[in-house]
């Protein structure tokens, strides 16, 4: 969406069009709700406008729910947004603090920012793109004055009045549109900025669950978050937020639950030890966060080995942060022995899961062609040089 764009949306007539249009969840959808309304006589700039909103709209509703029916985005700020169920969380925090004006540097589209406004919290969001600001107003407006949104860098922005920040630097290239990621020292604020201000006052820091461990500040928390299976986002708290004598903490969504597995360092490994009964892996959050060693010992498991992270144990134990698999038999790696062996058993429904070996998924289930009424779950791995193939049921 570019500025004549959404001028064009952001009046009486464009917001009613958009109301009126509802979602669009296809391509052919789209092409033919485009035809009916330039037939009518509506410009270029709101006919754009309004399908693009209408099928963002659709997309939206994973990370927003009923809330995307009423707001507005960029595909950019929606791929980067944080998800609502993960800012209201984070939202809570603060409000557990106590910290009550929150100034929200790199806003993007406002999702972080409605977290915060939702719990009473007061907010100034700031963003540098004149119209991912202008969106994040009109997501942000149904709070009135407890929200202010402000185009503007968040390096000149004055932090006097405000209890804490929260930040989200720009990882990726400016646009609204497609963008793609650039490398620490092109982010926007800088990281050295983002950091100082961070060890200056109580904040917290949003990054890519990948970001490079040996960049962590020492004096801040840094907690690891996955939501419904994928490894979303690394978060540093500093301040008030930093929960004393925890600086790594691995949180795990699931729907409407949550659990957390905090400690106040990385946590050693366990020993290997040989294929037992069951295999376990931890989730993501926790690999990143590197707790493995403590789901481990609360599993009475062992590493199957070093280095990869699948755990194994003869304990029918399992746990919220790991996915448990009980082991079946140890088939033959080699593909055309194991598609026999998998045929043998009426084996048509198969999860491949790997670590530790260079296989693709995909291709090797063009290999296997698989037939037959039974499920299982496939583990391909290795110990030491030897590659294991383990036949399983997810528990």
């Amino acid at each position: 969406m570019d500025t004549s764009e959404l001028t064009a949306l952001l009046t009486p007539e464009g917001l009613r069009l958009l109301d009126e249009v509802g979602p669009i969840a296809s391509t052919d959808d789209a092409a033919r709700v485009v035809s009916r309304l330039r037939s009518a006589g509506h410009s270029p700039d709101l006919v754009s406008a309004v399908v693009g909103q209408a099928r963002l709209r659709v997309r939206a509703a994973a990370k927003f729910g009923a809330f995307a029916e009423r707001m507005l985005f960029t595909r950019a700020g929606l791929e980067q947004a944080t998800r609502l169920s993960i800012a209201a969380r984070h939202a809570g925090r603060f409000r557990t603090a106590g910290l009550s004006r929150v100034a929200d540097l790199g806003c993007g589209i406002g999702g972080d920012a409605l977290g915060l406004a939702g719990l009473g919290i007061r907010v100034h969001a700031v963003d540098a793109d004149e119209v991912t600001a202008a969106i994040a107003a009109y997501n942000l407006a149904p709070f009135g004055e407890t929200t202010t949104v402000s185009h503007a860098r968040a390096e000149d922005v004055d932090l006097d009045g405000v209890d804490a920040v929260w930040l989200d630097p720009a990882r990726r290239t400016a646009g609204h549109s497609e963008t793609r990621q650039v490398s620490s020292q092109e982010w926007s604020p800088a990281l050295d900025w983002v950091f100082a201000v961070l060890a200056d006052r109580s904040g917290g820091v949003k990054l890519g669950p990948g970001f490079d461990r040996e960049r962590i500040p020492d004096d801040v928390e840094a907690q690891w978050i996955s939501a419904d299976g994928s490894t979303i986002e690394l978060v540093l708290w500093s301040g008030a937020l930093a929960r004393e004598g925890v600086h790594r903490a691995a949180l795990v969504v699931r729907g409407d639950d949550t659990w957390e597995l905090t400690a106040p360092g990385d946590s050693p490994d366990v020993e290997p030890s040989e294929l037992g009964a069951f295999v376990h892996e931890p989730d993501g959050a926790v690999i990143r966060a590197r707790l493995i060693g403590e789901i481990a010992r609360s599993l009475q498991a062992g590493m199957l080995s070093p280095g990869i992270a699948y755990l194994t144990s003869d304990a029918a134990l399992t746990s919220p942060f790991v996915s448990s698999f009980r082991v079946r038999e140890q088939l033959p790696a080699d593909p055309k022995k194991l598609a026999q062996a998998l045929r043998a058993r009426g084996i048509g429904t198969l999860e491949i899961k790997k670590r530790g070996v260079d296989v693709d998924p995909a291709v090797l289930r063009k290999k296997l062609s698989l037939r037959g009424d039974a499920a299982a779950t496939l583990i391909m791995t290795r110990v030491g040089s030897k590659r294991l193939a383990l036949l399983a049921d997810r528990v």
